[in-house]
């Protein structure tokens, strides 16, 4: 009977008995299935430690970007990017009625995108603060960069 004629090439392992995709020496199709999805690398080319995420600030995060979600609220805060405004201003604006506007930014103000001030019977609207500023902006102006392309 004729002797099979065995492959040269030999599967390595690790230590723990896994096979390792090392070289020309592995062989794809006797990898391990529970590791075969799992990136390896040797460390050398990572920045460095990777920082721990804070999960309530995510989560805050992202109450905001819902809140910016709305196109009407995007609108809002378009305008008062200008500067303060007051909300029979908004509503003539955007054409709506107050109670609209004043419901659209009691929930602004409730996740702390705008701040108010009240001037007699007027109660006058602006953007919390330069990160919020920079975010509207941001975000409107990356808007209009996708249509150009």
């Amino acid at each position: 009977m004729a002797k099979r004629k065995q492959s040269k090439t030999k599967t390595a392992k690790s230590s723990d008995g896994v096979p390792s995709s090392d070289g020309p020496t592995a062989d794809p199709r006797t990898a391990d299935p529970r590791t075969a999805d799992t990136p390896r690398c040797d460390g050398h080319e990572h920045l460095g430690p990777v920082m721990q995420v804070d999960s309530e600030a995510c989560e805050r995060a992202a109450a905001i970007f819902r809140a910016l979600g709305d196109p009407q609220r995007l609108r809002l805060l378009i305008l008062l990017e200008a500067g303060e405004r007051c909300v029979s201003e908004l509503g003539s604006a955007l054409d709506e009625p107050m109670p609209a506007i004043s419901q659209r930014l009691r929930l602004l103000k409730s996740e702390r995108i705008v701040r108010s001030r009240r001037d007699g019977k007027h109660v006058f609207y602006a953007l919390a603060d330069d990160h919020i500023s920079r975010l509207v902006t941001n975000g409107v102006m990356h808007a209009m960069e996708l249509n150009v392309h």
